[in-house]
């Protein structure tokens, strides 16, 4: 097992790497726009996952995962020769979930929105359902002599 650091500073190289090369060395005609998100490495070295995107829609990002498997090969010997490490990691793309989650949230956003502009919406010209305070204040003596149980203030503590 090697420290997560060295694996963690393999991957940072990893992507660095696979993304020059699919912009300088992969002509490949069905890669679209794909940016390499992340890249992890196991702990043994032994295997890199490498995240992506693509700006398109779902039929360019099928030509760009077509695309990149079959440039996999060529991607993992630039791997190797630029890290120099003695085992060369095998490459696995996957698509990177992150935009699609990003879109879900914003979608959600957006619902809370609609949903506080009708509530507001509703409110407006709304008049309390009591008075506009309900509470009862310290200078409220009136209030007092019609709880049941509460004593008048001017009487003193019963004496027995």
């Amino acid at each position: 097992m090697t420290d997560n650091a060295r694996a963690r500073k393999l991957a940072d190289r990893i992507q660095v790497v696979v993304a020059e090369t699919l912009d300088r060395r992969i002509k490949d005609p069905r890669l679209g726009f794909v940016t390499i998100t992340d890249a992890r490495v196991t702990g043994d070295l032994r295997e890199a996952t490498v995240f992506y995107t693509v700006y398109g829609d779902d039929e360019e990002r099928a030509a760009s995962a077509a695309a990149l498997e079959s440039a996999k090969g060529v991607l993992r010997s630039e791997v190797g020769r630029q890290t120099g490490v003695r085992f060369t990691p095998s490459l696995a793309f996957v698509p990177d979930a992150l935009p699609d989650n990003a879109r879900t949230i914003e979608d959600l956003l957006d619902k809370a929105r609609a949903k506080d502009a009708e509530v507001r919406q509703v409110s407006t010209g709304a008049t309390y359902a009591g008075d506009a305070d309900p509470y009862r204040k310290p200078g409220d003596e009136d209030d007092e002599a019609d709880i049941p149980g509460s004593t008048d203030k001017n009487e003193g503590p019963a004496s027995a």
